[in-house]
């Protein structure tokens, strides 16, 4: 989930660069994040807190709730995370790609 169009396609390469088969689905909205999660399973995710429509936290809990592993990728402080979610790997915005491509291999990875 990201809704800046920038950061979201910045996202989606380093993604979709981490594996031969990964697909990607982006979200820009929490309703957008809300019907994809309805309609797909995911391996992983990676979450802004804050969106233009509001904070991811309720994405995040649905996500922690199926098992799916994620992780908050916001400008936002770590501190703003509510305590049931602190445990959920952090990376801050701005980030180098390795940031990410550790997450996902290492954190996110089953």
């Amino acid at each position: 989930m990201e809704d800046d169009p920038l950061v979201a396609l910045d996202l989606e390469g380093i993604v979709r660069a981490s594996g031969d088969e990964t697909q990607v689905a982006v979200a820009n909205t929490l309703v957008e994040a809300r019907n994809a999660l309805a309609a797909l399973a995911f391996d992983a995710a990676f979450l802004d807190i804050d969106m233009a429509d509001g904070k991811t936290f309720e994405v995040a809990a649905l996500l922690h709730a199926r098992g799916t592993p994620f992780a908050f990728v916001s400008g936002s402080r770590p501190e703003e995370v509510p305590a049931p979610l602190r445990h959920v790997p952090f990376v801050p915005k701005p980030y180098h790609p390795e940031d990410i491509e550790r997450t996902l291999r290492v954190r996110l990875s089953r």
